[in-house]
C-alpha cells in the first residue's frame, strides 16, 4: 500500500504542470493500418505530443480531435500546427526535427506567435529556450520530463567504452542481420545493462519521468518475468536485434536528440509538410479535457478513437471513471466505430466486464465489441516502439457493414 502510495505520489508530481512527452511512443504505422480511415472519419486522439494526430490528418479524414488533460501537451501540438502555417519547411525541420533552431526567439515572435491563442503564447513565451539551443540540453527532444530521462541515457551512453560507438553503428546498419552482428560482436548487452541502469529503471521517480504509471508497473511486476525491469530490457534488446533500425524514428531521437529527413515522423517529410499546409493542417483541433468530458461537450458523432494506454491508469485508480467513459464512448460512437488501444500488460480483462446502457438495457461491453485479434496480432509484432505489453484493435456494435475477417486484416496502407 505504501510503494504504491508513493508511486502514483511520484507520478503526479512528476506530471502536475510539466510537459511530459516530447515525441508520441506509438506506432501511427501501424495505426494507420488499423485504423483505415477514409474521408467521412472523424477521429478522438489522446494528444500527447501530436505527431500521430498530425499523421491522421495526413490520410485527409473529416476531422482529427487531439483530447488530452495537460495542457503543455495540446500546447505543443498548437505550436507545430502554428509552425506549419508560418514557417518554411527548412526552418520547421530544424526546430522539430533537428531538435534546436538558433533563430528560434526571432521566428517564433516574427512568425508563429501570432498564429497563437493567447493561452499557448503564455505557456511558450516561458519556455523559448527549449527550441533555441542555448541551453545544456541543447536539443527539445531532451526537454520535457521524458526528454530529462533521455538526456541522462546519452550521458549514461558515453560512459561505458564504445558504448555510444556502438550505438551508432546500430543506427546505421543496412539490414536486421546486421545489427545482430554489432550487437553480438560489439557486446552491447554486456555495456548497456549495468546494475546502475537496472536500478534505475526500477524507481517509480524514473518511470514516472517516463510517463509510466504505478498501475502499469504493477502490471509487468505481476506477470512478466524479472518484473517491468526484465520487459524493458527484453523488449529493448529485440528492438536492436529483431527490427530494422533504418527507419525506427523513436529509438534513433531517443538516443541522439535528433531525427534525420530520412527517418523522421511523416509530418516532419517535406511533400507532408506541404500537404499539410496546404489545408489539412486545419482539420486538427486541440481539447484541453478528459475524453468523456470532451464527448459530452461534442455534439458530433466520432467514428474512431484512439486510447493509447491511458486506459491501464483509469482503472487502477478510478474504476468507476473507466465505465463512464466508455459510456460517453458508446453515446458518441457512429455504427461504424473502431476503437485502438495498448495496454503494458500482456492481456487486459479489464474491459469487457464493464456495464454500460445499450438501447435501453445494462449490456456488457465485451458483447458490443468485435476484436480483430489477427490484425492486432500481427500489427504489434511489427511495432517500432515495442514497449507495449499488448495491443487492440475493436468495433464497436460488431463488424463493420459489408466487412470480413480478410479485408480487415489487409485494411490500410502501410507507410
Amino acid at each position: 500500500m505504501v510503494a504504491n502510495w508513493l508511486g502514483n505520489k511520484c507520478f503526479k508530481v512528476v506530471h502536475q504542470k510539466n510537459l511530459v512527452y516530447n515525441t508520441c511512443w506509438e506506432d501511427p504505422r501501424i495505426d494507420r493500418q488499423a485504423l483505415s480511415l477514409g474521408p467521412d472519419d472523424s477521429v478522438l486522439v489522446i494528444t500527447s505530443a501530436g505527431c500521430n494526430a498530425l499523421d491522421y490528418a495526413l490520410q485527409s479524414p473529416r476531422s482529427v480531435h487531439a483530447v488530452d488533460m495537460n495542457p503543455l501537451q495540446n500546447a505543443l501540438l498548437e505550436l507545430k500546427c502554428a509552425s506549419i502555417r508560418t514557417l518554411k519547411y527548412q526552418d520547421f525541420f530544424d526546430v522539430f526535427g533537428r531538435g534546436y533552431h538558433a533563430d528560434w526567439q526571432s521566428l517564433y515572435h516574427n512568425h508563429v506567435r501570432s498564429s497563437l491563442t493567447e493561452d499557448v503564447r503564455s505557456i511558450w513565451d516561458r519556455r523559448l529556450d527549449f527550441f533555441d539551443g542555448t541551453s545544456r540540453r541543447k536539443s527539445f527532444y531532451f526537454r520535457g520530463t521524458s526528454g530529462l530521462f533521455a538526456w541522462l541515457v546519452n550521458g549514461y551512453l558515453k560512459r561505458p567504452a564504445g558504448l555510444k560507438e556502438a550505438i551508432a553503428e546500430l543506427l546505421k546498419a543496412e539490414s536486421v542481420d546486421q545489427q545482430r552482428e554489432i550487437y553480438q560482436e560489439r557486446d552491447i548487452n554486456r555495456l548497456l545493462w549495468s546494475k546502475p541502469l537496472r536500478w534505475a529503471l526500477r524507481r517509480d521517480t524514473t518511470l514516472a519521468m517516463l510517463g509510466v504509471p504505478r498501475s502499469q508497473r504493477n502490471q509487468l511486476d505481476q506477470c512478466y518475468p524479472g518484473g517491468i525491469g526484465g520487459f524493458i530490457q527484453d523488449r529493448i534488446e529485440a528492438v536492436f536485434k529483431t527490427l530494422p533500425l533504418r527507419d525506427n524514428y523513436f529509438w534513433r531521437v531517443y538516443l541522439t536528440g535528433s531525427y534525420t529527413p530520412e527517418c523522421c515522423p511523416e509530418y516532419l517529410k517535406e511533400e507532408n509538410f506541404e500537404t499539410l499546409k496546404g489545408g489539412l493542417v486545419d482539420r486538427v483541433q486541440t481539447h484541453t479535457n478528459t475524453v468523456e468530458g470532451f464527448l459530452t461537450e461534442h455534439d458530433q458523432p466520432i467514428s474512431r478513437f484512439v486510447l493509447l494506454d491511458h486506459m491501464d491508469w483509469l482503472y487502477d485508480r478510478y474504476p468507476e471513471l473507466l465505465a463512464s467513459e466508455w459510456q460517453s464512448i458508446l453515446n458518441r460512437a457512429t455504427s461504424d466505430a473502431r476503437v485502438l488501444w495498448r495496454s503494458a500488460a500482456l492481456a487486459v480483462d479489464f474491459v469487457n466486464p464493464l456495464m454500460l446502457q445499450h438501447e435501453g438495457s445494462q449490456v456488457q461491453l465485451g458483447d458490443l465489441l468485435h476484436y480483430h485479434d489477427e490484425l492486432a496480432t500481427s500489427l504489434h509484432a511489427r511495432d517500432r516502439v515495442h514497449t507495449y505489453g499488448s495491443f487492440y484493435i475493436a468495433d464497436l456494435f460488431g463488424r463493420m457493414a459489408g466487412e470480413t475477417d480478410a479485408t480487415t486484416e489487409s485494411a490500410g496502407v502501410a507507410a
